[in-house]
């Protein structure tokens, strides 16, 4: 018994002598380092001075300390910025649903402004602007070498003004320019709608209206179909979506989900992590789903994606997300303004990270480009004969009429889904998959 407690005395002593060995170096390195952050702002403070009396023209103080310090968090990654007052009050009203400007999500590559998404509706969406798009310019000012917010300050002017932007797109030899006219963006974060059997839930943004929206308005075509029985899926388009808020992301994925985790955030620190479980309770009643999402879809809508992916609770359907999966905090600060840092990666069910990967889609399947200078022409009127054409023809007596006028609605519906693959492709694949998995349930 003495020789254990000797040992393990010998042992513990051993353990002080080597910790004590081993941190006198560690406390030298962490005093250097203090000595050179201090150094370096002695420099810093040396600059500013040296600007404030000796530069060409008189500087603006407050403007300089203000852009040294969104240089310090622009040089952190492409999501971290300063926010100035109106800057912060913009965002604030962006999240309520309602603000000025062109509609369209931006992030900075290569020292060019690039669109991430046009929000559906606005003047940007209209004008033809299209995710992956760089804008080189601004009424003729190049935005190289200018910050994010110095681009995007760029483009902000008076609801009703003219806006000439210069884009180069993949697939266009030449750059082009867009005239758009600022307005009011009102977003209507959720539009729902039925085409044939399948309800389409369209979400465009993740503000505070984005799950009352979609609760509402899937629950309404629901009982404007019939019920639950007229309804054979569910597709939750997510395509050029930029994301938003993460709570409005986990109650949509939460909307479709019973049990499981729906995402994990993981920061610097262990104790900075979060995990966010479903509750209860699937809004479609366990109707299939497909989601649909290209490479405008972003963040919180990589979030739905990826957990309903992993899940098994849907199809994904489209391209490749565009891959951003870390979570920004918005810390205010004195004088009304605030700073947007990234504090976390976010992580699906699985345990994978989309950052810069995105989610692919289970089914790969693109969107036909549109040719910007393709006149449309008129469908030729031409003449199709057929045998009930024909005068004297012998009628069909092997149907009724019930099953006559069966026949002519399912030819009917077969054209309105020949028109829909003309004009969104990638949902009509998505309904014909829907459609498909139903014929497959029925059967059984």
């Amino acid at each position: 018994m003495n020789k254990f407690l000797m040992a393990a005395a010998a042992g513990t002593l051993a353990g002080v002598v080597v910790t004590t060995q081993v941190a006198a170096p560690l406390l030298a390195q962490e005093a250097t380092r203090n000595t050179n952050v201090y150094e370096q702002l002695d420099l810093f403070g040396d600059i500013f001075e040296r600007i404030r009396a000796q530069y060409v023209e008189e500087v603006d103080e407050a403007d300089l300390i203000e852009a040294a310090i969104n240089g310090m968090l622009t040089s952190l990654d492409p999501h971290s910025s300063y926010l100035s007052p109106d800057d912060a009050q913009a965002m604030q009203e962006q999240t309520r649903g309602e603000f000025g400007g062109l509609g369209i999500e931006v992030t900075q590559e290569e020292g060019f402004v690039k669109v991430v998404s046009p929000i559906d509706g606005t003047p940007a969406d209209e004008a033809g602007v299209e995710s992956g798009d760089f804008i080189t310019h601004v009424d003729g000012e190049s935005v190289l070498g200018l910050t994010l917010d110095q681009a995007v300050e760029l483009m902000r002017g008076p609801v009703g003004s003219e806006i000439v932007i210069t884009i180069v797109r993949e697939g266009e030899t030449e750059p082009f320019d867009v005239s758009i006219i600022r307005d009011t963006i009102k977003l209507t974060a959720v539009r729902a709608r039925t085409e044939q059997q399948t309800v389409v839930l369209r979400v465009t943004t993740f503000n505070d209206q984005t799950y009352p929206n979609l609760e509402e308005g899937l629950k309404k075509q629901i009982e404007e179909a019939g019920g639950p029985d007229a309804v054979n899926g569910i597709v939750l388009d997510l395509r050029n979506n930029p994301g938003g808020l993460l709570t409005q992301a986990i109650k949509v994925s939460d909307a479709f989900l019973d049990k499981g985790e729906i995402v994990s955030t993981r920061g610097r620190h262990p104790a900075d992590g979060d995990r966010f479980n479903a509750t209860p309770g699937d809004l479609a009643m366990g109707k299939p789903m497909v989601v649909l999402i290209n490479g405008g879809s972003a963040s919180a809508s990589e979030i739905v994606a990826g957990a309903l992916q992993d899940h098994h609770r849907a199809v994904i359907v489209g391209t490749k997300s565009f891959g951003k999966g870390s979570v920004q905090t918005v810390m205010p600060l004195r004088g009304d303004g605030a700073m947007r840092l990234t504090t976390s990666r976010y992580y699906t069910p699985s345990g994978r990270s989309i950052q810069a990967l995105g989610v692919s889609p289970d089914i790969l399947v693109k969107q036909p480009r549109r040719d910007r200078n393709k006149v449309e022409e008129e469908e030729p009127n031409v003449f199709t004969r057929t045998e009930a054409g024909l005068r004297g023809s012998l009628n069909n007596d092997s149907l009724t009429e019930d099953e006559i006028r069966q026949i002519e609605e399912d030819r009917a519906r077969a054209e309105e889904v020949a028109k829909l693959r003309e004009e969104d492709y990638q949902l009509a694949y998505a309904i014909d998959i829907l459609k498909g998995l139903s014929t497959l349930n029925a059967a059984k």
